[in-house]
């Protein structure tokens, strides 16, 4: 018989995670215009409808360009910086935490105010610009700005994450390695590749793999800011979830979507295991 503490988990787990899940998937094999009216079995049809349509391979296609360029970014700059706050100097402490504040701005504070930075006539970012001579650039207007735009907001939101998790990692390398990597001769740029990096390479497979899907999986930067647009320059797969079952009032699409989104993350996930498996505790 199971501990009472590990019965609550598991009927918490059943309710709140398999079972919506489970209805979410059933609702994709169904036609309905919302979730009170009567649904019609269509099996598989919304799948195969999807499968066959440009706006779904647009959708996964950004997706995949919207999380690989921020988690790269994210990841380069929190090493850099985390090497940077990792040194001693005055007022290390207090920059630590002004570097965390970003993290802790709600994401909508965050997309207003870049979107005041780069208002097309009273922004700071437009201003500086234009002071320097160079040309407009139409954020949310053309197809390449808006992807730009949503990367940066995502970078600046989530780098301070990366960052301390990798300060942390940094605080358990052994100081003995790099003493005996400088014994040896190794300068800074050796002794990254050598010591730092190979030491932060748990921590880095785990980010990778924690931004990867949440990345991958999120809403609330695109949705504030270009809703997807323009011309689907920034519609993913969630985007288009949400614009099938909501907008659209086809509950079918918009969960067969998801479920889609869902077996990508799957295989994706399975395929970085088995590329970068994490190592066993001795």
């Amino acid at each position: 018989m199971l501990p009472g503490f590990l019965a609550v988990g598991v009927i918490a787990t059943l309710v709140l995670i398999v079972g919506p899940a489970i209805y979410a998937v059933s609702l994709s094999f169904y036609d309905a215009p919302s979730l009170t009216s009567e649904p019609v079995w269509v099996g598989f049809a919304k799948y195969g409808e999807l499968l066959v349509s440009a706006e779904f391979w647009n959708a996964l296609r950004n997706g995949f360009v919207y999380a690989g360029l921020a988690i790269f970014l994210q990841v380069v700059l929190g090493i850099g910086f985390a090497l940077l706050l990792n040194q001693r100097f005055f007022g290390r402490t207090l920059l630590r935490g002004l570097a965390f504040l970003p993290y802790l701005l709600p994401t909508v504070i965050a997309v207003l105010t870049f979107k005041w930075m780069v208002d097309g006539s009273l922004g700071i970012v437009t201003i500086t610009m234009a002071d320097l001579g160079l040309p407009p650039i139409y954020w949310f207007e053309t197809e390449t700005a808006s992807m730009i735009s949503v990367i940066m907001i995502s970078v600046w939101l989530w780098t301070p994450f990366v960052t301390t998790t990798f300060l942390a990692g940094l605080q358990t390398v052994p100081q003995q390695l790099y003493e005996a990597a400088r014994v040896d001769g190794a300068g800074p740029v050796r002794r990254f590749f050598h010591v730092t990096l190979p030491s932060l390479r748990p921590i880095l497979t785990v980010i990778i793999l924690l931004r990867s899907v949440w990345m991958f999986n999120k809403f609330d930067v695109i949705w504030l800011t270009t809703q997807g647009g323009p011309l689907g320059a920034t519609e993913h797969l969630p985007i288009l979830s949400y614009r099938k079952a909501f907008a659209l009032y086809d509950i079918g699409s918009g969960a067969a979507v998801a479920t889609l989104s869902f077996l990508v993350l799957m295989v994706a996930v399975t395929l970085y295991f088995l590329l970068f498996p994490m190592e066993k505790a001795k």
